[in-house]
């Protein structure tokens, strides 16, 4: 288990978090879980209804459809986001490449912080609309 700082200090290298203060981190800090997964195992799967997002602190994960991979993320990258917002069914599985540690932010807890925090908002934002930018390149 992580100390608050320690959340607080890796929550400010995530895109979505870097305009935010460090006293709302502390608070962030506070609602995030930490899970540890082992190589293999799915953390995701396709077509699950979603109510949470996670932050990778540390390891590796491989983001498919099945056999096709649409990419791999590693420290400091963010999964999920997208059923954080609106709680439908996944769009792809996430299994874990080697042992990793995660943050998980539950829905619920993620609009408190997106009303309280407009900054917060704007990264998940930019996040997003860089995602689909990059597809349309591909």
């Amino acid at each position: 288990m992580l100390l608050t700082i320690e959340k607080v200090l890796i929550l400010k290298t995530v895109s979505i978090f870097a305009d935010t203060p460090e006293e709302i981190l502390a608070d962030v800090a506070a609602l995030l879980e930490e899970i540890n997964v082992t190589a293999g195992e799915t953390i995701l799967h396709k077509d699950d209804v979603g109510r949470c997002m996670y932050i990778i602190v540390a390891g590796r994960v491989r983001v498919h459809n099945g056999d096709q991979l649409i990419a791999y993320q590693g420290a400091r990258d963010i999964f999920g986001e997208l059923a954080v917002l609106d709680a439908e069914p996944r769009s792809a599985s996430v299994t874990a490449e080697v042992d990793t540690h995660l943050f998980r932010l539950d829905q619920e807890a993620f609009y408190e912080l997106m009303a309280d925090r407009f900054e917060v908002a704007r990264g998940i934002i930019r996040m997003l609309c860089r995602r689909v930018r990059a597809r349309e390149v591909s």
